[in-house]
């Protein structure tokens, strides 16, 4: 992990886009990748989940998908870009809690499938990503770490290292368990299986993530734990970023 956290001959503005499906792990390893190389970090999904809460608390029915469109296209939504400590903030409120209720997970798969909200957000994410590669943002020009479905395909598909991190079913839903339940027993893991499986599977009817596009790396941390899978995704930052011109 330290090599490519130290390597000096990396060339900022530096840009990563990792996908991957519920529970592979992007998240948090997309936050472990910026921090070590001192990028901004952007967590797409809570912008979905952010639209979803925002278009909820004003009573609009989230299959009405004009009228969730236009709302969402109003959100005052800032995205606090530290990979140590982001933040989701809607009308100058935290949230970063509330996006993650059951009940935002439960339908956030319902307005991240309107393709008029993903064009908006897809657009926002794709402002950040350029402000990051250029001086004056979070990360003052060094770059950033963008991740969720589709950045490496749509969103970024310029960017400078692209990452399908993948894990299989069983391993997702275990850390997804985990994460939520404390534990990964038959019983905790089952309960988790609607909400892993059922969100991929209708994210997938918008957004191709489960099999790596030309160019992007495949990841796959099945039998990796959390710093195994920060390592190996470091080793491939290391061997595809461009590196800097050796200067006679």
């Amino acid at each position: 992990m330290t090599d490519a956290a130290t390597d000096l001959s990396l060339v900022h503005p530096l840009s990563i886009a990792i996908d991957g499906p519920s529970g592979s792990g992007k998240s948090s390893v997309s936050k472990a990748v910026a921090r070590s190389l001192g990028l901004a970090y952007l967590d797409t999904g809570a912008m979905y989940r952010a639209a979803t809460l925002w278009v909820m608390g004003r009573g609009i029915a989230l299959d009405d998908q004009v009228a969730v469109a236009r709302a969402v296209k109003d959100m005052p939504l800032v995205q606090v870009l530290d990979p140590v400590s982001p933040g989701v903030e809607l009308d100058g409120i935290d949230v970063a809690d509330a996006i993650r209720s059951a009940d935002v997970t439960t339908n956030v798969s319902k307005v991240a499938t309107n393709l008029d909200v993903r064009g908006e957000l897809r657009a926002r994410q794709r402002a950040i990503i350029d402000q990051e590669r250029a001086t004056g943002g979070f990360s003052a020009g060094r770059g950033i770490v963008a991740e969720g479905r589709d950045i490496t395909t749509v969103v970024a598909p310029d960017a400078d290292v692209r990452i399908l991190l993948t894990a299989s079913e069983e391993a997702r839903l275990a850390r997804r368990s985990l994460e939520v339940n404390g534990t990964a027993n038959k019983e905790a893991v089952d309960s988790m299986r609607d909400q892993v499986v059922r969100r991929d599977r209708d994210d997938s009817t918008v957004t191709q993530f489960t099999v790596a596009a030309d160019g992007v790396v495949t990841l796959d941390s099945s039998d990796l734990d959390f710093d195994q899978t920060v390592a190996a995704a470091l080793r491939i930052v290391a061997k595809h970023a461009p590196a800097r011109p050796v200067t006679p």
